[in-house]
């Protein structure tokens, strides 16, 4: 009885994860697209924690290397092209000065990309992962088939997307103080 019990709640944790991830994608993606005040504040804090966000992921790839292969190299390079998106993102943005404060509206393309991308790695994620249980019929070779390292990217891209980001908007609403 009670192992019947345990196998309906996890049914149910999972059918409740799955109808609220894409609510969860959408409202993610209308809060991304507003227009914004630049609170100096806001940016230190962000910039601050997503600091620590990309050293704990880092470290944790590192280990996570001795299972995974290569899950290091995945982590830094979607780090670096997180960084890199970051800088188009803050090309992209619209930003406004106004009398009392500096505005910005992040450009809606780049936000969809992203959200889009993740939404798409972890589908694809899920699908590969159950595939790779079923062809492999071992654990140890199942969390090498997986395609873990492609899930490390992902998630690595938009820490680094939002690190730089962040670290753009403190540094405009820094120079929007000084003016």
């Amino acid at each position: 009885m009670p192992l019947l019990l345990a196998l309906g709640l996890i049914l149910i944790v999972f059918v409740v994860t799955a109808v609220i991830v894409p609510f969860a994608i959408v409202f993610r993606y209308r809060f991304g697209t507003k227009r914004r005040r630049a609170r100096m504040w806001v940016a230190t804090l962000n910039v601050f924690s997503l600091a620590g966000s990309a050293a704990i992921y880092s470290l944790t790839a590192a280990l996570t290397g001795r299972w995974v292969p290569d899950a290091l190299s995945y982590a830094l390079a979607g780090l670096a092209a997180g960084g890199v998106l970051g800088l188009l993102g803050l090309a992209l943005s619209r930003w406004e000065r106004e009398r009392d404060a500096l505005y910005y509206t992040p450009s809606r393309l780049l936000v969809l990309a992203i959200s889009i991308v993740v939404t798409a790695r972890l589908a694809y994620g899920l699908w590969r992962a159950s595939t790779a249980w079923r062809s492999t019929g071992g654990a140890e070779l199942w969390v090498a088939e997986a395609g873990i390292g492609g899930s490390i990217a992902a998630g690595a891209v938009v820490v680094g997307y939002y690190l730089v980001y962040w670290a753009g908007v403190r540094s405009r609403a820094a120079r929007a103080l000084r003016d």
